[in-house]
C-alpha cells in the first residue's frame, strides 16, 4: 500500500471519527435544553400529545368553550410574551412561576372547574407542563390546546394585549 493510500485512509478515519463526535455532542446538548427537537416526528403534534397524556382538545372545542364560557383559559407562556398578545379573557401561568403566583391567579377558581391551558409553537412543553402542575394540585379538568396561540390568532378569533 502506497504511502499516499495510507494518509486518505487515516483522513477518512479521522473525519469519521470527528463525525461521530459532534454527534454525539450535538445529541447530549439537545437532551439538556428545554426547548429540546424532537428525534423523531410521528405525525402532527396534536395527535402525538393526545396519545401521550389524553388532555389535548381542539381548536374547535377550545372556541366553543371559549364562546360559552365553559373554560377557564390559562396561558403558559412567559409574562412578556402574554402582555404582547393573548387569547381573550386568559390569565397568565408559566409553570416556572405557579408556586408564587397561584393564590394570585387560581385563587378563585373551583378545582372542577374547566381549564384550557395553552402556549405557542408544536413542541412547546409549557402548556402540558402547566397542565400536569395544576392536576397534582387536584384541578380535575384540565386541558390543552397545543399551538394554541398561533392556531388561535391564524383563526382570527378574539384576543387582546399590546400587540392584539
Amino acid at each position: 500500500m502506497s504511502k499516499s493510500s495510507q494518509v486518505i485512509k487515516s483522513m477518512i478515519r479521522q473525519s469519521g471519527l470527528i463525525l461521530l463526535l459532534a454527534l454525539a455532542v450535538g445529541l447530549g446538548v439537545n437532551q439538556v435544553r428545554s426547548d429540546r427537537l424532537p428525534l423523531v416526528r410521528s405525525g402532527p403534534a396534536e395527535s402525538r400529545s393526545a396519545a401521550a397524556d389524553g388532555l389535548t382538545i381542539s381548536l374547535e372545542e377550545a372556541r366553543r368553550l371559549h364562546e360559552t364560557d365553559q373554560a377557564l383559559f390559562l396561558d403558559a407562556r412567559p409574562e412578556p410574551w402574554f402582555e404582547m398578545g393573548h387569547i381573550q379573557r386568559a390569565r397568565n401561568l408559566p409553570p416556572e412561576e405557579i408556586d408564587r403566583l397561584f393564590a394570585q391567579v387560581l385563587g378563585d377558581v373551583p378545582p372542577h372547574r374547566l381549564i384550557v391551558t395553552y402556549c405557542d409553537g408544536e413542541n412547546c412543553q409549557l402548556s402540558h407542563d402547566l397542565a400536569f402542575a395544576l392536576k397534582q394540585r387536584g384541578f380535575t379538568e384540565v386541558r390543552v390546546l397545543v399551538d394554541g396561540w398561533r392556531l388561535w390568532q391564524e383563526a382570527g378569533l378574539p384576543i387582546e394585549g399590546s400587540g392584539g
